[in-house]
Parts: C-alpha cells; structure tokens; sequence
C-alpha cells in the first residue's frame, strides 16, 4: 500500500493541492489523509473509488499509475502541442508576407496613379 500512497501523493503535487485540501475533498481528517499517502491505512474500496474520482480516473487508472508513464503522456502532448505552435508560427509568417505584398502592391499603384 505504500506504493498506492506515494503515487496518490504524486497526483496531489501535480496538482498543487495541499494535504488539507485534499482531506477536505475526501471529507476525512488531515491526519487520516496523511495516513493513507505514507501507506499507514490501508485504503477500503469507496476510499479507492473517490481518491480515484477527485483525480479523475478510474481506479485502475490509479492503482497502475506509473510516473514514467506519465511522463512519457506528457510529453507526447507536449510534442503535439508544440507541433501546432509551430504550425500557426508557419501561418503568421505566410500572412506577414501577404500583407507586405498587398501594401507593394498599394505603393506601387499609389505611385502609378501620381
């Protein structure tokens, strides 16, 4: 259980929740809470299934959570999301051109016409 307690205290770091907000959430004592992430408490399934809840998984999900997997998740998306940033930088740099063009092109008629 010490496993599931550390990784239920991972989870709460990453989402910069403190123990007494957790406790209150779960509607449990700060002790009781700190008691169930140093694997002190074992953990009933109801327990199991709003922990799991509070951090929006199933309980599969939180009972095989792995840090590197994680980690590799995150940085999939992180690639994903890079990918598209520079996708619209392409976009910005294509419109830039365009509008320099367009306003040649207005000089240059504005020019003619004089």
């Amino acid at each position: 259980m010490k496993t599931l307690g550390k990784k239920i205290r991972l989870l709460r770091h990453q989402k910069g929740w403190s123990q007494e907000e957790v406790a209150k959430r779960l509607d449990i004592s700060i002790p009781a809470f700190s008691k169930i992430e140093t694997g002190i408490t074992d953990i009933n399934l109801s327990r199991l299934e709003q922990i799991a809840v509070l951090f929006e998984m199933s309980v599969v999900q939180l009972l095989t959570y792995n840090e590197v997997e994680q980690d590799q998740k995150i940085a999939s998306e992180l690639e994903n999301v890079n990918k598209k940033l520079m996708d619209r930088e392409t976009e910005v740099i294509d419109l830039q051109k365009k509008v320099i063009e367009l306003f040649e092109e207005l000089r240059h008629k504005k020019v003619a016409n004089a």
